[in-house]
């Protein structure tokens, strides 16, 4: 093989893992996101309620579905929250889950 296979395979191993990571933080995330809108509405079940969230994320591409979800749920449980609060808080957490895989925990 020559230095540019090796590259490049190289690359394709970060791009892959980099990937995977990703979409770890991002279930983590979704899990967070569930964990902290289940304390909201004040549900036994927090860890159902964040397992739902996280099985959401599958049904369209992007994070849509997820905040959907996330917010028509607190509007139906009469929380008084905004789709724009919502999203900054799934952002938050994204970092926060991002910091959290990367340190290995």
């Amino acid at each position: 093989m020559t230095t540019f296979d090796d590259r490049e395979q190289a690359f394709e191993r970060k791009f892959a893992n980099d990937q995977e990571l990703e979409f770890k933080a991002t279930a983590r995330r979704n899990r967070l996101v569930g964990e902290w809108a289940a304390g909201l509405m004040g549900l036994a079940t927090v860890e159902e309620y964040a397992r739902a969230v996280v099985k959401s994320d599958f049904e369209q591409p992007g994070d849509d579905d997820v905040v959907r979800k996330v917010f028509e749920d607190l509007k139906g449980s009469g929380v008084a929250v905004s789709e724009g609060e919502v999203r900054m808080k799934m952002a938050e957490l994204l970092a926060f889950a991002r910091e959290q895989i990367r340190s290995g925990e």
